[in-house]
């Protein structure tokens, strides 16, 4: 099975589960799903919507740790609007959907085969990550250096601001992937489109520029027939390449799967920064998957914002504020997550299968500091001095990081 299918298959089962459990509440009206715990709470006499309830235990229950007011952590992609294409479709999460994300922006896209997300370029460089299928993608530099590549599941590219790209799905049913931008103000329907700029520059000086007569030019399609539109779906990669090309210095795409992860009995992580994958200069990520019952360890990251998307999987949240603010999130597949500069957090995986999502970080490169290590590298005497931990926590302190702890 996979990745996508078994995403949707997933989220079927999740939203047969969450009507289910709408229509038993509704049988049992007052006594289900309500803000309630000893000696807390009341009942919601409604109205309400009992699926979102579902959707948000943490919200209707949280745990008594949680204090005080966030910004919102998380917004859903299926939220978002939808643009639908000749060739596919996208939706995005912004600054505008989620206003705490001033850094980072997302985009979800499906091109089907042959669709061909148009000849463009940004002022922000652009990171992606694929979650179906096939895709080949190209780029040129600004030295004139040619790049083409077929990308699959799992792999990521990367393309500096300013450089010109293509994108288009392959084989029987095309792509998905996940577009992340180094700008929260970033606007996908506000990119420089190759038919946009040809529709704006006179033909006489199309003629001149190209050399050719004007009289050639004048029937660009409009932009909108062009955004994510439908092209023969390509042959083999070498047919692409440029005869007497350059290649660029540094390749734009990378396997991500490919690299050895760090592997605890809690999971896995696969951390790719400029170290690995020189190209990407301004956006590091780490892929962590997490088994049932599993946590990614209490930590905080010295050098960015944590954007995170999640690709399967149920999870829980918790991010410490400072100041005595604490506040805990649910997420599922689709769901972005984040968290400020700095702030403490962890994730569990709350559900009965692998959860694997990624977290993005406007930075060059990736940096944790691990709550634990932190404690065990510290003399004991100030940590006892601090917390009065019994010995047998003093004990199990561990100098070496896991980012992901086992249930």
């Amino acid at each position: 099975m996979t990745m996508f299918t078994r995403r949707n298959a997933l989220t079927t089962m999740a939203a047969g589960g969450l009507a289910v459990a709408a229509t038993a509440a509704h049988a049992q009206g007052a006594d289900a799903l309500q803000p309630k715990t000893p000696g807390r709470g009341g009942t919601d006499p409604g109205p309400r919507d009992l699926v979102r309830d579902q959707e948000n235990p943490s919200f209707l229950n949280p745990p008594r740790t949680d204090s005080g007011t966030f910004q919102n952590l998380r917004y859903s992609f299926s939220d978002s609007h939808m643009r639908q294409e000749e060739g596919g479709w996208t939706r995005q999460v912004t600054i505008r959907e989620l206003s705490v994300s001033k850094n980072i922006a997302g985009v979800n896209m499906r091109l089907n085969a042959g669709g061909t997300r148009e000849l463009h370029w940004h002022k922000q460089a652009e990171w992606a990550y694929m979650l179906y299928g096939e895709a080949r993608i190209s780029a040129v530099d600004a030295a004139g250096n040619n790049f083409v590549d077929d990308v699959g599941v799992g792999d990521l590219w990367y393309f500096p601001s300013g450089i010109p790209h293509s994108i288009q799905g392959l084989g029987k049913d095309g792509c998905e992937f996940l577009l992340v931008f180094d700008d929260g103000e970033f606007d996908e329907d506000g990119t420089f489109l190759l038919s946009d700029w040809f529709k704006h520059v006179p033909t006489d000086v199309l003629g001149k520029n190209f050399g050719v007569d004007p009289k050639y030019f004048g029937h660009t399609p409009d932009p909108h027939e062009r955004y994510i539109f439908n092209l023969p779906v390509p042959g083999p990669l070498a047919g692409d390449k440029i005869a007497g090309a350059k290649q660029v210095p540094q390749v734009f795409s990378h396997k991500m799967m490919a690299q050895e992860p760090i592997r605890t009995k809690g999971g896995t992580v696969r951390i790719t920064d400029s170290s690995v994958f020189p190209a990407s200069k301004t956006i590091a990520a780490a892929l962590v998957e997490i088994e049932p019952g599993g946590m990614r360890e209490l930590h905080w990251h010295p050098n960015a914002d944590e954007w995170q998307y999640y690709i399967e999987g149920q999870a829980r949240m918790g991010v410490f504020g400072a100041v005595g603010s604490a506040r805990t999130i649910d997420y599922v597949a689709g769901d972005v997550g984040y968290v400020p500069f700095a702030m403490g957090h962890y994730i569990e995986n709350t559900g009965t299968t692998t959860l694997r999502f990624l977290e993005m970080f406007k930075s060059g490169y990736y940096a944790d500091v691990s709550l634990n290590q932190w404690l065990a590298l510290t003399p004991p005497e100030l940590v006892q001095g601090h917390l009065n931990l019994d010995k047998t926590v003093m004990d199990a302190l561990r100098k070496q990081k896991s980012p992901v702890v086992p249930s």
